[in-house]
């Protein structure tokens, strides 16, 4: 029988928190502006997932990123900061209302000449852009009835041993319920579905936050 993980009590978050990379004070600034939205602030990563983010960047020496879904910007901020000298990442969403407070944050952390933000469908977006595989780092994380439309909008754009990353691929918990057949949580079963047999890349995925799928483009 397979070892179960943790289980993630608030004290073992709070814990993993306290042991991942430190928020600053414009991240906290962020999270305290996005938190005063009230409801539409539960689409914004936590703190853990941004550290990590920041740092599988880093480590990829990532000099080309590609983020859709933006939100009030905290994902953003946290690629550019791990970009290599000279880096660019290209940000995807709809909302001028949310991206407004990403843009403010951005300038106050000094990384807005290392953001390009484009407003308008991401799937229109993406379809935009050059063809070729360009892009080092990927990470989906907007609307869930699209992420399959997105995942084969992406993989061709990633370079080989580049990576992809997909947000919320446990959907709280509902892929595994059989009794929730919503749009959203199908759309994440089949794009969870189509990494595991897309023979374009190899992949994982790991139990940060509500669950991450992470892709290396083969």
């Amino acid at each position: 029988m397979a070892p179960t993980p943790t289980e993630l009590s608030a004290e073992l978050f709070e814990y993993t928190l306290a042991h991942s990379g430190a928020t600053d004070d414009v991240q906290q600034a962020l999270i305290a502006e996005t938190r005063a939205l009230g409801g539409p602030a539960g689409l914004q990563i936590s703190p853990d997932e941004g550290a990590f983010l920041t740092l599988l960047t880093k480590l990829l020496g990532v000099t080309r990123a590609l983020e859709i879904g933006t939100f009030t910007g905290f994902s953003a901020l946290c690629i550019a900061r791990g970009l290599a000298a000279g880096g660019q990442l290209t940000c995807c969403d709809i909302s001028e209302e949310w991206t407004s407070i990403a843009r403010k944050h951005w300038a106050n952390a000094g990384v807005s000449d290392q953001i390009e933000l484009r407003i308008g469908p991401a799937i229109d977006t993406l379809r935009s852009l050059p063809a070729e595989p360009t892009y080092d780092l990927a990470f989906i994380d907007a609307d869930k009835p699209t992420y399959p439309a997105y995942w084969e909008e992406v993989v061709p754009r990633v370079r080989p041993g580049g990576v992809i990353l997909v947000d919320n691929v446990f959907y709280h918990g509902a892929v595994v319920d059989p009794s929730d057949d919503g749009e959203g949580v199908r759309a994440i079963r089949e794009m969870n579905d189509r990494a595991r047999t897309d023979d374009r890349v190899e992949a994982t995925m790991l139990t940060i936050s509500d669950g991450i799928l992470l892709a290396r483009k083969k």
